[in-house]
């Protein structure tokens, strides 16, 4: 099998395009959840705190000079980071959660009436 047909086929299979699929919609999904929180969450938060827009909080470790821009440790959009983070991880949780609960509700089917009657059949042949 040649180098290229290899790789078609590696690329091709299902768990690569799944995984392609999934990245691509958790990308979508984050700027989404960015979105919200940026610009539904934080500015009810900031207007209760005085106004203050969390991504404009920092400190400055030294001023500039000139043209040269201050160095500043910009906390207000780590806070926002973090937010945004609980929110996805929150949100994944309950995927899993329902996924997990179908799965619970496969599993806890009653087997087909033919496989009942197969196990009786079976357990009485056993008796004998």
């Amino acid at each position: 099998m040649s180098m290229m047909e290899e790789f078609k086929h590696f690329a091709m299979r299902g768990n690569v395009v799944d995984l392609a699929v999934g990245v691509v919609i958790g990308g979508a999904f984050g700027k989404i959840v960015s979105s919200v929180v940026a610009d539904v969450i934080m500015p009810p938060i900031g207007l209760l705190m005085g106004g203050v827009t969390f991504s404009d909080l920092k400190f400055v470790l030294k001023d500039g000079i000139g043209e040269i821009p201050p160095v500043t440790l910009n906390y207000g959009s780590f806070v926002q980071t973090c937010i945004d983070f609980i929110i996805i991880a929150f949100a994944i949780f309950m995927l899993v959660k329902a996924m997990n609960s179908m799965k619970k509700a496969e599993v806890a089917a009653p087997p087909p009436a033919q496989e009942v009657l197969l196990a009786e059949i079976r357990d009485l042949l056993k008796s004998r």
